[in-house]
């Protein structure tokens, strides 16, 4: 026999596939998977640990506030509320 052409051959595994089972694939939502450099990985590890422990960090602050049950507020010493309690007075 003379060799296949690659289309015909797809189109002949699809039907074949189409014949056994009604399974499919889910659609790719994302790009395949890439080669990447050893640096290129080493930096995305390095950003996504740092990136990680960062989130971890605001959680145990969040998780001890919560225990402790303190509020915290926002501190403006040069903003509007500092300019409250004082009033301009007249000395006559």
């Amino acid at each position: 026999g003379s060799p296949i052409p690659t289309e015909e051959r797809r189109l002949r595994d699809k039907k074949h596939l189409d014949d056994i089972t009604a399974a499919r694939l889910p659609p790719l939502h994302h790009s395949p998977a890439k080669l990447l450099s050893i640096e290129e990985s080493i930096a995305i590890q390095i950003q996504q640990k740092e990136a990680y422990e960062e989130m971890q960090a605001k959680l145990a602050a969040q998780k001890l506030a919560e225990r402790l049950n303190i509020k915290m507020l926002r501190f403006e010493p040069e903003g509007e509320a500092s300019m409250q309690y004082r009033e301009v007075r007249d000395e006559d």
